[in-house]
């Protein structure tokens, strides 16, 4: 992911490899479980990093805001704030009790909208599904 010049990035393969690792050595010392999730997380921040270092390149923007879980990882932190100011720009983070789970968030959301009556509670569980989901409509 670091060698494409786009922003994607998608850690399914490398949790799978993880989770594969892990069965591999259960039996084995708990310091070797606790080097895989330290190299874990070191790729994850490294991709993460340069990812954002370069949405700010391509935009031309000055400013980087994170939001989501991800936020209270102090390593993400302490990576991104070095290496935002060292290219001349800022990043904001929201105080480490506000970076919660986003399904967590869409849970509250949802049980906010059936509070004020909005929605009604369905056994079927289907809903229309939209990419760009306005927040108004939320």
């Amino acid at each position: 992911m670091l060698h494409q010049p786009n922003l994607d990035f998608s850690f399914a393969g490398l949790k799978t490899a993880v989770l594969t690792q892990c069965k591999k050595s259960a039996d084995q010392l708990p310091q070797h479980r606790a080097d895989i999730a330290a190299s874990t997380q070191a790729a994850i921040v490294e991709v993460l990093v340069k990812k954002a270092l370069r949405a700010l390149t391509q935009t031309g923007s000055n400013r980087l805001v994170v939001a989501g879980g991800v936020g209270a990882n102090r390593a993400l932190r302490t990576q991104l704030t070095t290496s935002v100011q060292r290219m001349g720009a800022t990043v904001h983070f929201p105080d480490a009790e506000w970076c919660t789970d986003n399904g967590a968030m869409i849970a509250m959301a949802a049980g906010m909208r059936f509070q004020q009556g909005i929605e009604q509670a369905r056994t079927s569980y289907a809903f229309d599904v939209l990419p760009r989901w306005p927040l108004a409509q939320i």
